[in-house]
């Protein structure tokens, strides 16, 4: 299987994030399986039942990063 790669960066409100994350991990929870959307096309993965968590957080004087990492 080629590598599929797909990126995503907007700018939004706190609250659209945060319904972001919960469709995301409601989607996860309830169909075992992500889908992304590029260009026409949906890309469907199934996720098994165990996957690793990375959580990563940065503060400096340029702002702050958290990062969200699944991976199986």
């Amino acid at each position: 299987m080629d590598l599929v790669e797909i990126e995503t960066k907007e700018r939004m409100k706190r609250e659209q994030a945060a319904a972001r994350l919960h469709e995301l991990a409601d989607h996860l929870a309830r169909h075992n399986d992500i889908e992304f959307g590029r260009g026409g096309m949906t890309f469907k993965v199934r996720v098994p039942d165990e996957v690793d968590v990375k959580v990563e957080f940065e503060a400096g004087d340029e702002g702050s990063e958290l990062e969200i990492e699944l991976s199986w």
